[in-house]
């Protein structure tokens, strides 16, 4: 059996307390409303509400307000504000001018920024007061609804097109809350001037630039930014497609990517990477095809646009592995005929060596008399004495 000491036992005590109050505070709440009263956070938590298209008290299913409207003219539609908790709250109505987000949703400004077709709505629910905001503060029962009265009215001067616009229930809490969080729920309008319609979708502002692999064996990177400007008059949606080649069309590459909404007069940012192999330059463009949005109908054609750019891809990593091998080669060689000059310089020098030494060691050759010559043909040459002649008797033939 295992035994433990008290002094054991107590260190593991401290350790084991430290481990909890650390977890304490790491898991501490970090929501915003965390810091309120309990009763704050509370009707935080136990408040639900919703705002939807109506006709009347009771919603109709849809999900937007859309309606086409003549300059100076206007509409009416209705929306209806429901409490689903258990106890009373009151909420904030206004409209503001609509926005894409940076997260490609439909959001609104603020509405003190509102400019446009958020000016031109205006909401009138019974029993409602405004603000010094000027937003429509309703309080609303428990488990009920409250039917809100939608005009849209554009002025004599509005340009034919897309107007978009939200229309907000912003949650009030009460006087005694600490509570800083802003709780919404909204509806859009889609507001169309009726009037010449100009579709257009431009890309803009293309910038590429080339990330190297350091491993020659491994394509490089092209980093593709730009902007898709809605330079019409609707909102579009768009279908984005980069593509890029180096010379006679060598090492191409596409890469495509989808932007759901674009209002008119903004732009939406894209960013696309694609592999390549360097080719010291390439050519590229980024084309846009316009689409139509939600249930938009868009009967005017809806026209393609294309931007070119240029970029260098320097094959840094394959110039390097050129210029390791060439220069391996190079210094090869080198030594290889190096080693061949030393082995026949040694070689030349042994023979030199040999032919001397062989020369050192024979004796000198002595002259010897011309070949035909004798002692006594010297001396008869000295004396001038012909030399003697012996004659041989002549026979005669005999007669038989």
């Amino acid at each position: 059996m295992n035994h433990i000491s008290p002094r054991r036992a107590a260190r593991a005590l401290v350790v084991t307390g430290a481990f909890l109050l650390c977890g304490t505070l790491s898991l501490g709440p970090t929501a915003a409303w965390a810091a309120a009263p309990p009763a704050a956070a509370s009707a935080v938590e136990q408040t639900t509400w919703a705002l939807r298209p109506a006709e009347g008290a009771e919603a109709d299913g849809r999900v937007s307000l859309r309606h086409t409207i003549d300059p100076g003219a206007a509409v009416t539609d209705g929306l209806v504000l429901t409490n689903f908790g258990d106890r009373a709250a009151s909420f904030a109505l206004f409209a503001s001018d609509g926005a894409i987000g940076d997260d490609g949703n439909f959001t609104v400004v603020s509405g003190d920024a509102a400019v446009d077709s958020g000016t031109w709505i205006e909401l009138e629910v019974r029993g409602a007061k405004a603000d010094e905001s000027g937003r429509t503060v309703v309080e609303v029962p428990a488990a009920s609804s409250r039917a809100v009265s939608v005009t849209v009215g554009a002025p004599e001067n509005a340009t034919p097109g897309d107007h978009p616009a939200g229309i907000v229930a912003e949650f009030v809490p009460g006087d005694d809350s600490s509570v800083q969080i802003a709780s919404r729920v909204g509806v859009r309008a889609h507001v169309r001037v009726a009037g010449d319609i100009a579709p257009s979708l431009e890309p803009q502002a293309v910038s590429a630039t080339y990330e190297p692999s350091w491993n020659p064996f491994a394509p490089g990177h092209v980093t593709i930014d730009y902007a898709l400007a809605n330079d019409g008059n609707i909102r579009l949606g768009a279908n984005a497609e980069a593509a890029l080649a180096g010379p006679a069309g060598l090492a191409g590459a596409t890469t495509s990517t989808e932007v759901r909404e674009i209002l008119p007069g903004t732009s939406a940012t894209a960013s696309q990477r694609v592999s390549v192999w360097p080719t010291v330059f390439m050519w590229g463009s980024v084309a846009a095809t316009p689409i139509a949005v939600g249930q938009d109908e868009v009967t005017e054609p809806l026209a393609d646009s294309l931007t070119s750019f240029t970029v260098w891809t320097i094959p840094w990593s394959q110039l390097a592995l050129i210029v390791l091998v060439v220069g391996a080669v190079v210094v090869i060689v080198r030594v290889r005929r190096g080693s061949r000059d030393r082995v026949q310089q040694r070689i030349d020098a042994a023979v030199a060596a040999a032919t001397a030494s062989a020369a050192a060691e024979s004796p000198a050759a002595a002259e010897s008399p011309g070949d035909g010559e004798s002692p006594a043909d010297d001396d008869a040459a000295v004396s001038g004495d012909p030399p003697a002649t012996t004659e041989r008797p002549a026979v005669s033939p005999t007669r038989r």
